[in-house]
């Protein structure tokens, strides 16, 4: 049997959750999303992510045709129709349908789908082993073009990057921006550890600012370590005692070895190791 998706006001068959080809979504990467995880049935920092949705759908001008607590009612309710107990959700909203022309305005209404089910983004045994990566020759988008706060559906520039990782049998890629400074990975934020000093650039790098990496943040600082946000040259990673990614469906994953150079000691670090299982309590908390 088949998922249950929820297409703008109710439940359907997975066959039949459709959108239009003429979806500005599809045309034209037009809209919005977020990943959520889901641990023991409940949904971590769901508020949090559907206020970064309807952020990131204000900030290029997309109305939402219902309000927060509609829709996190609606996300419960994927959850429980799929019996998922820990999994993965991805809510997008769309612009809607519309022409072939570029006219947002034209979409009448946006299309609002949440699918809720299973992932597994790296292998088990790589949070044990650790993750090994290159550094993207293609930079992060600039700023000013697209701000990187907003988790829009347009995802090429680091698809275009994940490509570079994978051509060389690697799972992920880092990526920078146009000064040169670390931006993000592919999928997930970076962290660096250097003299017991935990460090991430800042969100002025080309960083979303994520809701594993908020949370990982705060975790740290409640366990004695020190947090700053500074920008990371390709010399500090290479420098780093411990390299580790955080996202949504990744939690936290230590980096070994990045340009054929090892981090550390090869192996994922105390710290990381302590701070994966300082998310896990705390989310399933």
């Amino acid at each position: 049997m088949g998922l249950k998706i929820w297409l703008n006001d109710g439940l359907v068959d997975e066959a039949e959750a459709k959108v239009s080809v003429f979806d500005h979504g599809l045309l034209y990467g037009d809209g919005v999303f977020e990943g959520i995880r889901v641990y023991d049935g409940k949904i971590f920092e769901l508020e949090a992510h559907i206020n970064r949705l309807y952020a990131s759908a204000g900030a290029i001008r997309l109305t939402i045709h219902k309000d927060k607590q509609t829709l996190i009612n609606n996300t419960h309710a994927t959850v429980k129709a799929n019996n998922i107990a820990d999994g993965y959700i991805r809510l997008v909203v769309t612009r809607g349908i519309g022409t072939l022309g570029l006219n947002p305005l034209i979409c009448k209404k946006g299309q609002i789908i949440i699918i809720a089910d299973t992932i597994q983004l790296y292998p088990p045994e790589l949070y044990e082993n650790g993750l090994k990566v290159i550094s993207a020759s293609t930079i992060r988008n600039h700023p000013l073009s697209l701000n990187p706060q907003i988790k829009s559906l347009n995802y090429l520039n680091n698809i275009i990057a994940k490509i570079e990782a994978l051509d060389n049998d690697m799972l992920e890629a880092i990526m920078y921006n146009h000064e040169g400074y670390v931006a993000e990975a592919t999928g997930d934020n970076v962290f660096a550890v250097r003299d017991g000093i935990i460090i991430t650039p800042p969100t002025s790098a080309g960083s979303l600012e994520g809701i594993t990496r908020r949370a990982v943040i705060k975790l740290a600082r409640e366990n004695s370590y020190e947090v700053i946000e500074q920008n990371l040259t390709r010399y500090d990673l290479y420098a780093a005692e411990e390299i580790f990614l955080t996202g949504t469906a990744a939690e936290v994953i230590g980096v070994v070895e990045i340009d054929g150079r090892r981090i550390g000691a090869g192996r994922p670090g105390a710290i990381t190791k302590e701070l994966l299982e300082k998310l896990e309590e705390y989310a399933r908390s």
